[in-house]
């Protein structure tokens, strides 16, 4: 999988979202709402950098394991953000009950890729 092209298009992404909440959307939310919008922008962003830096780390050292943090970081991006994007946009608010499940899957692609660097340092 090319984690550098993906993390591209996310990051695209993340800016045609949030502008799109800063301008569009701003006049039409609740402040909870606009709220929800800002966090799952702001994750969407930090999770899509990382995916940069995985993709960068698997072409430069190959012997690295990055597959799994990168996959888990991508689903995070999907389950957390989107579930707190589609809350934001008008979604029931039991809807955020998968929101943990995204940070989750962050929280474990960021151990996995510490375990996977300590691994290779070690070796």
């Amino acid at each position: 999988m090319n984690w550098l092209a993906i993390s591209a298009v996310n990051l695209a992404a993340a800016v045609m979202f949030g502008a799109f909440g800063a301008h569009a959307l701003k006049a039409r939310l609740s402040s909870e709402q606009l709220g929800w919008w800002h966090t799952a922008t702001e994750y969407f962003f930090y999770h899509a950098l990382g995916l940069l830096v995985i993709g960068a780390l698997i072409r430069t050292i190959p012997t690295l394991e990055l597959r799994l943090p990168a996959g888990l970081l991508q689903i995070g991006i999907i389950i957390f953000c989107g579930s707190l994007y589609a809350m934001a946009l008008g979604a029931p608010r039991w809807f955020g009950a998968i929101t943990p499940i995204g940070g989750t899957a962050f929280i474990l692609g960021w151990l996995l890729l510490a375990w996977s660097a300590c691994k290779v340092s070690t070796t």
